[in-house]
């Protein structure tokens, strides 16, 4: 266990120190994470190229999901590890095993070298990720609010937060760099390896610099006075006050967090590529400058929680994305597709069909074909981002109605892959036609966008999502006691952000696959940031300023 005389001898300079080191390796952590994310069209092709492109997309972004679905088993794996061993040696080995499961996903092979092996080995490296970043929130935001002063660690700790920009930059920018140098084609045969595989160099880095450090004074208090926990599992929500803690974080911020954070910064992604038709690299660009801005907002907040209370500004950014979900969205889509919005008001697309045959295209583990008219109808217009509504046929037959124009759909049932592929191919073009012909554009066109309107509203999400985030870490270390304080904490931080915000793209994905309103999947975000708006206003106490030895 860690020495009471190292932990408590510090230099002057330790605090700049223990950020610095702890910042760099969760920014790195984020890195390797995020970069899944932002190639999820990408990862789609290369590993479910089989399926078709809608189902291809859930598909990727359900692997992306699983990865998050593991956080929370990490998190008591290493929470058990940090309040019985060390805040030190728990975040050593976070680091490690998601850099090393990231460079090897560079080195897999795509599905049209080996099949149904290539996903299943990503499957298994996706989870050593979640497994991974589990630990690591934790054990930094811990480790640098241990150390710092009562009345400075919402600033301290908004470095920590600060980090997830960091590593979302840091993956957009190689993204952005790789993609442009090799160009699109070659990107997507091979060059988006290249993010994955630079993964090693970062984790030296990380790695040097976090084995220079010391253990946290708070938990060598906790090793001087004979109080480390033995039993961290049962003392954390066996207890009834620290399961009460554990309830009022996890509903009254991780729910929102979970759902405003990774709506800001993943959906939108998906929403104005594959919805409104915005360019990739515009949108790449777009989300380099959200996270250039967001970076200082994190450490703002944090800071501005030191004086104003944490409770305040947490649930004021949840708020702020509340009541921006649904007008939010569609000034965007205005802002980004002007053209698109205008066709579907004045020739709205409906589906005619028998509705027993339509299915929800909700397909993670990319094993579905999606046979029926409908649902080859409704795929085609989907990953084109037309919205539609569905009416039941009187004859029983698929059609696409386009204004005055009907376009019959087939069924795809018995027929071979190849036949298959052909079939919804065939179909989609000819719905392709019907809608450029009625004025919907084949992708948003940049001279038309209003770039000003639609990095100011995504502007404003970036606010809501820093401010609820910002003085976050602060907030929750200062909830838990020490001894169990890395499980305590860990535990509902990536339960809620693993399973609400992780599986945030995919669901939303397929609601709107399912509805046939671009705008439908945002009921997702809606409803757990409004749970969450309402438990912190009734039970989230306020916690700036209390000593951690205290609690």
């Amino acid at each position: 266990m860690a020495s009471v005389s190292e932990a408590r001898h510090h230099r002057p300079w330790s605090m700049t120190r223990v950020v610095i080191a702890s910042s760099a390796g969760t920014a790195f952590e984020w890195y390797d994470f995020f970069i899944f994310g932002s190639l999820a069209p990408v990862i789609g092709k290369a590993f479910f190229s089989a399926l078709d492109p809608t189902p291809a997309l859930i598909a990727a972004l359900g692997l992306f999901a699983a990865g998050f679905a593991f956080r929370p088993l990490g998190a008591l794996i290493f929470g058990i590890v940090g309040d019985r061993v060390g805040r030190k040696g728990a975040f050593l080995a976070t680091v490690s095993l998601m850099g090393g499961a990231t460079f090897l996903i560079g080195l897999l092979p795509t599905y049209a070298q080996a099949g149904a092996l290539a996903p299943a080995l990503l499957i298994f490296l996706r989870i050593c990720q979640g497994i991974a970043l589990g630990g690591e929130y934790g054990g930094a935001a811990i480790y640098v609010a241990e150390h710092s002063s009562n009345e400075r660690r919402g600033i301290a700790t908004g470095w920590i937060q600060s980090t997830a920009s960091f590593g979302l930059l840091a993956a957009m920018l190689i993204i952005f760099v790789s993609r442009t140098w090799l160009g699109e084609d070659a990107f997507g045969l091979w060059g988006w390896r290249i993010p994955f595989l630079v993964s090693v160099a970062l984790l030296a880095v990380s790695l040097w610099m976090r084995l220079k450090l010391s253990e946290s004074p708070e938990f060598a208090r906790l090793v001087e006075q004979g109080e480390v926990t033995t039993r961290p599992l049962r003392d954390a929500f066996g207890e009834r006050e620290n399961l009460k803690r554990v309830l009022i974080a996890f509903f009254g911020i991780m729910l929102a967090q979970g759902a405003v954070w990774y709506f800001t910064f993943f959906y939108l992604q998906v929403f104005l590529e594959k919805s409104l038709g915005v360019p990739a690299a515009t949108k790449d660009l777009l989300l380099v400058i959200m996270t250039v801005v967001s970076a200082p907002l994190y450490v703002f907040f944090g800071w501005w929680s030191d004086k104003v209370g944490r409770k305040p500004i947490i649930v004021g950014g949840m708020a702020l994305a509340l009541i921006l979900y649904f007008p939010g969205s569609h000034w965007i889509a205005e802002a980004a597709n002007p053209a698109l919005v205008a066709a579907q008001r004045s020739t709205p697309v409906v589906v005619e069909t028998d509705m027993r045959t339509c299915s929800a295209q909700f397909d993670p583990v990319g094993t579905g074909h999606f046979t029926s008219a409908c649902d080859i109808a409704k795929s085609a217009l989907i990953s084109r981002g037309i919205s539609y509504s569905t009416q039941e046929s009187a004859d029983g037959q698929t059609r696409v109605r386009v204004g005055s124009v009907d376009v019959p759909v087939a069924a795809g049932a018995g027929l071979a892959s190849a036949d298959l592929k052909k079939l919804k191919a065939d179909e989609g073009d000819l719905i392709a036609g019907a809608l450029h012909s009625a004025g919907y554009p084949k992708s948003a066109d940049p001279k038309q966008m209003n770039l000003p309107l639609l990095l100011t509203i995504l502007l404003l999400f970036v606010v809501g999502a820093t401010a609820l985030y910002g003085p976050q870490a602060a907030a929750l270390v200062e909830m838990f006691p020490t001894r169990v304080r890395y499980t305590a904490l860990s535990f509902p931080y990536h339960f809620g952000i693993g399973w609400v915000g992780g599986f945030l793209p995919a669901v939303s994905v397929a609601i709107v696959a399912s509805t046939g309103n671009i705008y439908s999947g945002l009921w997702y975000a809606v409803v757990f940031t409004g749970i969450s708006v309402l438990v912190s206003l009734l039970f989230l106490p306020e916690t700036k300023g209390r000593k951690l030895d205290e609690i």
